[in-house]
Order: C-alpha cells, then sequence, then structure tokens
C-alpha cells in the first residue's frame, strides 16, 4: 500500500449545502497532487490533479469570477 501525507489546505462551505476541502497530497514516490473533495450530504466527489492542472482549473475559474461580479 502506498504511503501519503494529507496537509489540509482549506475547507469551505459552498452553495446548496455543499462543503469543499482542499488538500496536499505527498506520496512516498515524491508525486504531488491537490486533492478536492466535494461532499454534497453522503455523497463525495474525490479528484486528485496535478500542478498543471490545478492551475489551469484555477485561471478558468478566477476569470469567471471576474466577470460574474
Amino acid at each position: 500500500m502506498t504511503s501519503e501525507t494529507v496537509t489540509r489546505l482549506e475547507r469551505f462551505q459552498a452553495p446548496y449545502n455543499r462543503e469543499i476541502t482542499l488538500d496536499d497530497v505527498d506520496f512516498e514516490s515524491g508525486m504531488r497532487l491537490l486533492r478536492i473533495t466535494i461532499r454534497e450530504g453522503r455523497r463525495f466527489t474525490i479528484l486528485d490533479v496535478d500542478a498543471q492542472t490545478a492551475a489551469h482549473w484555477g485561471s478558468a475559474l478566477a476569470g469567471w469570477a471576474e466577470q460574474a461580479e
């Protein structure tokens, strides 16, 4: 089994009673990913993304937020 070290970065509430958690996950192999967990009641969606994907996604989210204001 692969060992991993998880460091909590953020936890916040989103619309419709959702909770979003962001964790920095360091694997024994040296791989590092951002784990995004979206909790909706008893249902969980978990995504592990690399730095390049996180940067692209973050840029797209920031662009949308600026135009939505």
